[in-house]
Order: structure tokens, then C-alpha cells, then sequence
């Protein structure tokens, strides 16, 4: 079997110093869609140096190292096809206000090796840590089609949530996705090929390249601090997701929104020109 459980979860953590600039958080907005309109004050807050704020969904891609998904298939016990590879789920929980530039210490580590029948699932857990403590620590839930069924534990349900939020939502807008927004954002270190190679995407069953869920999930993000919390990256203290299904670029994303009291939002996005297909599910974000 190409997943060896026992030896992913048991192999020691994997410890990388990472470091970034302004420029690499300026060019993470501009890859999930910030600066439009161009001289909009709140735009400026992600593009323009002197006034800089950082949206903690930058975490994910902080250091351009490899992405979680890429990191947890290099480590051992793990030897797959990166075209059988589906991102399946992606939280995020901010212990400080990232910082517009620094140097941190990342440590990662397999924390779950599941048994979902058809698939695996593997759960990558990063903490990033500076001199002053913790930073912020992610979970990247990894599915590798055709890997499974050995018989190992299922794990917890992706649906940790509750139940889906009813009624009309609070907040309704739409942020239509660019045809070069993959190309865009994959420079800030995920260069998957299934993003960019029609080849590749075809090999991996999708009509053309797809747009990274990482986009989606910070676009999202950036969606709920723009309508909801004027603009103040700050009050997010936690962010997750379930992708539940694909963006291709130059689709328009729906994203809805319904407050919980003070302290919780939940979203739901779809895309509009695929019927309302559903695209980020059981989404949470939890404020200060």
C-alpha cells in the first residue's frame, strides 16, 4: 500500500525556518483578487505598502514553501500520485495579528491517516511560531483517491459544524474569479501543475486546470472582513472549511454569509454559472 499509516504518524515533525516580506503579502492579495477598484481605500489596505494589513489566511502560504498538500505527500510512509490528490479541507486558527513581514519557525506533522473507503485521508497540522510565541497553526485535510480501504479507522466526520445554517443570509455578494487568477496566485508557491497544465487537469479528470482552493478559501475570507467586519483583519481569530467542489477561473463565485451573535459567522459558496454548484461548505469563521 503507498500510504503506510503507522510510519506517517509516527515519523518525527518536520521543522522549516520561513520568512516573508510586504511584497509577498501584497502579491497573496493580489492573487486572490484585492485592488479592485484600484484606488479604493479598502483595497488599499491589502495592496498599498504604507497601509498594509494582513489577511490571516496568508498563513497558508506564508514562506512560499511547499503547500500542505505538497508537504504531506513528502512525508514518510507517503507515496502517491499527485493527480489522484484532492484538497478536501482547510482550517486555520490565528493566535496573534500576522505580521506584514517576519521570520518564523514552521513545524509540521501528519496528525491522521484515515480510511474513507474509496480514498485517504491524511490531516497535516503546521504551527508557526516567532520569537515572541505561537503565530498560528493550520490543518491541510489531504484526500488521495483510490487509497483506501485497508480496513483503518474512518476518522471524525468532515462535517464538525452543525447543521447547515437556514433561512435568507445575512450578506449575499458575488466576486467573479479572473481567467489568469490561478496563474496569478500560484506564484506565491503553490505551482501545482493541476492549475495551470490542461494536461495535467485532464489527467486528474478535470475538463481544464481548476483554481486552487487555497484562493477560494482567502477570497472567501477576504469577502466576510470586507462585508461584515469593515475591513478589520484583526477580529478573525479562526477560519475552516470543507471544499466540496471545484472554481474553474472566470467563474463567479456566490458567497453567502449568516451571523451567529457577535462571535461567529457561517458561509456558503457556490458557483453561479454551474447552477449554483456548491464549492466551499460547513464554513466557519469565529471573531474577537
Amino acid at each position: 500500500m503507498p500510504i503506510d499509516a503507522a510510519k506517517a504518524l509516527s515519523a518525527a515533525p518536520r521543522t522549516d525556518e520561513i520568512s516573508w516580506t510586504a511584497k509577498d503579502v501584497q502579491l497573496y492579495h493580489l492573487g486572490i483578487g484585492a485592488g479592485v477598484p484600484a484606488t479604493d481605500a479598502g483595497e488599499l489596505r491589502y495592496t498599498l505598502e504604507s497601509r498594509l494589513h494582513v489577511l490571516p489566511s496568508f498563513a497558508t502560504v506564508a514562506g512560499a514553501g511547499l503547500p500542505g498538500v505538497i508537504r504531506a505527500l513528502s512525508a514518510p510512509g507517503v507515496d502517491v500520485d499527485l493527480a489522484h490528490v484532492l484538497h478536501g479541507g482547510q482550517s486555520l486558527v490565528v493566535h496573534r495579528t500576522v505580521p506584514t513581514q517576519g521570520t518564523a519557525t514552521a513545524t509540521a506533522r501528519i496528525t491522521g491517516v484515515y480510511d474513507k473507503g474509496t480514498a485517504a485521508l491524511l490531516v497535516l497540522r503546521t504551527e508557526a511560531a516567532d520569537a515572541d510565541g505561537p503565530l498560528w497553526t493550520d490543518e491541510a485535510r489531504i484526500f488521495v483517491r483510490g487509497e483506501g480501504g485497508w480496513g483503518g479507522d474512518r476518522g471524525p466526520s468532515a462535517r464538525t459544524t452543525g447543521e447547515a445554517p437556514t433561512g435568507e443570509p445575512d450578506r449575499t455578494v458575488e466576486r467573479r474569479t479572473r481567467e489568469d487568477q490561478a496563474l496569478l496566485y500560484r506564484l506565491s508557491g503553490d505551482d501545482n501543475p493541476l492549475h495551470a497544465d490542461p494536461e495535467f487537469a485532464r489527467a486528474a479528470g478535470f475538463d481544464r486546470p481548476v483554481l486552487h482552493g487555497l484562493c477560494t478559501y482567502g477570497m472567501t475570507l477576504k469577502a466576510v472582513v470586507d462585508t461584515l467586519l469593515d475591513g478589520d483583519v484583526t477580529r478573525v481569530r479562526s477560519y475552516a472549511t470543507r471544499f466540496a467542489g471545484v472554481v474553474y477561473p472566470g467563474e463567479t463565485l456566490r458567497i453567502r454569509m449568516w451571523r451567529q451573535g457577535s462571535g461567529r459567522v457561517r458561509v456558503a459558496v457556490t458557483a453561479v454559472e454551474r447552477g449554483e454548484a456548491p464549492v466551499l461548505a460547513d464554513t466557519v469563521v469565529e471573531l474577537s
